[in-house]
């Protein structure tokens, strides 16, 4: 062990009770805080992965009121899931929710301890850290993105990490060894407030820090730069769309069993899909990135000519959906805002061109 990791852990008594003191303090008002549970633990955990917690608060109280426990979890229907889970993106997620939620109703007792949640699909380390600590008081550390920024300006980690993996991995044993044994889910949460509030990725509030008297990354003057991750080349890919309306209803591809991420889910079919080629400018531009790929969205009006409207319909995974019942059809959450901003320029007549 290296010797900024030992002398932390010598420190480690001291640490927890500052950090526990700011939490105590400055913690933001969650709703899954409140009133901590095993299951508001699961919903709240599996729904702020790779989503910002400002979008998920409302996510979850609405989930919370319609569902409130394992039990009522576990007699939804996997369209009402998604249909409440849209927007929120990474749709496996509430599949393995309601997954987990009918094959812990059936246990004889709930979990405890973070091992026997992971035996569960879609709970790693992370989130079965988090639910055994904050709702059953386990000793075991939460290592997401926030802790390990935390840790390694503590220790002043300047090797450049490879990934996410390695680096939880880097971090998880030092995690361990200075979680709060009394309190592990304040600790846990307080660690991640920590890197949320203060120990932020750009501009850290060292000033405002309760552990900055422990940190070398302060005492060397290069806290923003850590952690250092080896850099990903980025890619950029065109994806070109059909927006299509017929009668006052619009053609949208719903994903089958197949799909790996959006079962279930419904999206604006690529023309690819359609069997035609772009022609002219796109009607809509969109941007976004996934991860490291930039995608560039055209979305084209395309008139449904009564050759391709049978063709379109005898495909099992196209649709066609009235435009006022666009919100009950679990449409991606980009997809259902685009769809809603072209309705909203075109007026009642949309004009295309013929495929």
């Amino acid at each position: 062990m290296a010797r900024p990791e030992r002398t932390l852990i010598q420190a480690a008594p001291a640490l927890r009770r500052a950090l526990l003191a700011w939490f105590a303090q400055y913690q933001r008002s969650m709703p899954w805080r409140s009133k901590p549970t095993a299951y508001r633990t699961v919903v709240s955990e599996l729904m702020c992965q790779q989503t910002q917690i400002a979008t998920v608060i409302p996510y979850f109280e609405r989930w919370v009121k319609q569902w409130p426990d394992f039990k009522a979890l576990a007699k939804a229907e996997e369209a009402a899931v998604l249909k409440l889970w849209a927007g929120l993106g990474y749709y496996s997620r509430a599949r393995n929710l309601l997954g987990l939620a009918k094959q812990v109703t059936a246990l004889p007792a709930l979990p405890r301890t973070a091992v026997e949640w992971q035996e569960f699909k879609g709970v790693g380390p992370y989130t079965a850290a988090a639910i055994a600590s904050i709702a059953y008081g386990e000793p075991v550390a939460v290592v997401d993105g926030n802790v390990v920024r935390v840790l390694s300006r503590l220790t002043g980690h300047r090797a450049q990490l490879k990934d996410a993996a390695s680096a939880t991995k880097q971090f998880t044993g030092l995690a361990d060894a200075l979680v709060d044994p009394k309190q592990p889910g304040d600790f846990n949460q307080a660690m991640m407030e920590l890197g949320a509030l203060v120990c932020r990725k750009a501009a850290p509030d060292c000033a405002k820090c309760p552990v900055a008297k422990w940190c070398d990354a302060r005492r060397q003057g290069d806290a923003e730069k850590l952690p250092r991750f080896v850099s990903k080349a980025r890619q950029t890919a065109v994806v070109e769309r059909a927006l299509v309306m017929r009668s006052g209803k619009l053609l949208l591809r719903r994903y089958g069993r197949d799909s790996r991420r959006l079962v279930g889910m419904a999206e604006i079919p690529e023309m690819v899909s359609l069997g035609v080629k772009p022609s002219g400018e796109p009607t809509l531009v969109r941007r976004r990135t996934i991860g490291t790929i930039s995608y560039e969205e055209r979305l084209h009006v395309l008139v449904a000519a009564a050759g391709s409207w049978r063709r379109w319909t005898s495909d099992p995974e196209l649709e066609w959906v009235a435009t006022e019942t666009l919100e009950q059809a679990a449409l991606t959450g980009p997809h259902l805002r685009w769809l809603r901003e072209w309705l909203s320029l075109s007026g009642p007549k949309v004009r295309g061109k013929r495929p």
